[in-house]
């Protein structure tokens, strides 16, 4: 299967939380969008790998994604490596997406860290003549996205574009609310946590509500490019 989009994450419910706003309007205007999580999230405080994974899927077909997958990587210990840039190589190279999403690279949780220069490393390394990895079907061709994009998490950044999810922000909320296990949810016993505290859920929405003032929408996701982007002269002509 041939993706528009594939985004990278850390953990089960990062994608959700970071951009499941543009997920939804990919998928609502007919884009093939992946996830791939590099852990199930099994070091969660709350929950565990297995409804985590339950949990991923009913936000998946909440988001209307193509497809996930998860590497299963050890939660807690994703670091750079080559054997996780490989796996993302292959990754691009099975699916061939025109962009790609990654954590920003400075957060306050280490695997996001860690996440953000893996991609990094295979967005090069995909269109690597020299860098060789193969499936079932044989040696894999090299391919390299057109953009890496970054998401931001825990921290902020300048935003390179922002994009406006007004009309899909009910959609992220929800899919990221099938996490029942890790956000505030009184039915659902645990310890307290950063994330489970009501007001991170507030917090998600006031982030929102600033990034689409920013751009005079009422909710908006923002984004991250290290190279310049090409404006089409269309947009700059406003009537």
């Amino acid at each position: 299967m041939k993706l528009d989009v594939l985004v990278f994450a850390a953990h089960p419910d990062d994608a959700e939380l970071s951009m499941g706003g543009t997920i939804a309007r990919l998928t609502k205007a007919g884009k093939n969008v992946g996830i791939v999580d590099i852990t199930r999230g099994e070091m969660g405080s709350r929950g565990t790998g297995e409804t985590r994974k339950k949990e991923s899927e009913i936000a998946s077909e909440i988001l209307g994604i193509s497809c996930r997958v998860n590497l299963e990587h050890p939660d807690g210990k994703v670091r750079f490596n080559e054997e996780l840039v490989k796996k993302a190589v292959e990754l691009i190279r099975q699916f061939r997406p025109g962009i790609i999403f990654a954590p920003f690279s400075n957060d306050r949780h280490p695997d996001h860290i860690g996440a953000s220069e893996i991609v990094k490393n295979a967005y090069f390394f995909s269109g690597n003549y020299k860098y060789f990895t193969e499936s079932e079907k044989g040696k894999q061709e090299t391919y390299r996205p057109q953009k890496l994009y970054y998401y931001a998490q825990s921290y902020e950044f300048v935003p390179s574009f922002i994009v406006d999810i007004s009309e899909t922000f009910t959609i992220k909320m929800k899919a990221v609310k099938a996490y029942a296990t890790q956000f505030h949810n009184p039915d659902v016993d645990g310890p307290v946590t950063f994330i489970s505290k009501p007001g991170f859920i507030n917090f998600l929405e006031s982030r929102a509500q600033v990034a689409g003032f920013k751009i005079g929408k009422d909710y908006g996701e923002s984004f991250y490019c290290e190279e310049a982007i090409e404006m089409d002269i269309n947009n700059l002509l406003i009537e």
